[in-house]
């Protein structure tokens, strides 16, 4: 496969786990509003929602998953337009979706800050290093 394409498989993947949390986010709301009979209409905004159902970690890790990886997405298909990419940023794209991948399993089982914060980071710190790799690329192009 050629890198320009390949360099869409990660966001691809990212997608697919946003997908999974979107899946657990909307079992985990049913069951909730199911067996506390909860009426749809006292959920009408996110602070009602918030103030009303007690589980909402999927909820608040699906909103983070349109956060900063939409700087990833973003990247990822600039790469493969000016195909720019190289084996360091497909490497680099697949070590964000892991670290993403570990931030979100935490996020949903144990929910510890401190590891949560560290992959948070680490992400982002692999993210904005493929945004300087690439920026490097582009202006010596």
């Amino acid at each position: 496969m050629q890198i320009q394409y390949a360099i869409l498989l990660p966001p691809t993947a990212l997608a697919l786990l946003t997908g999974v949390v979107f899946i657990k986010l909307y079992r985990d709301r049913v069951a909730e509003i199911r067996a506390r009979r909860i009426h749809p209409q006292q959920l009408a905004t996110a602070k009602a929602t918030h103030e009303t159902l007690q589980n909402v970690a999927a909820s608040d890790h699906f909103r983070n998953l349109f956060e900063v990886p939409v700087l990833f997405y973003a990247l990822c298909g600039f790469l493969a337009i000016t195909q720019l990419a190289n084996p360091l940023l497909l490497a680099g794209a697949w070590g964000y979706v892991v670290l993403r991948a570990a931030h979100t399993y935490v996020h949903l089982t144990s929910n510890t800050v401190i590891r949560r914060f560290q992959l948070f980071f680490a992400s982002s710190i692999v993210l904005y290093a493929m945004w300087l790799l690439f920026a490097v690329r582009l202006l010596t192009a």
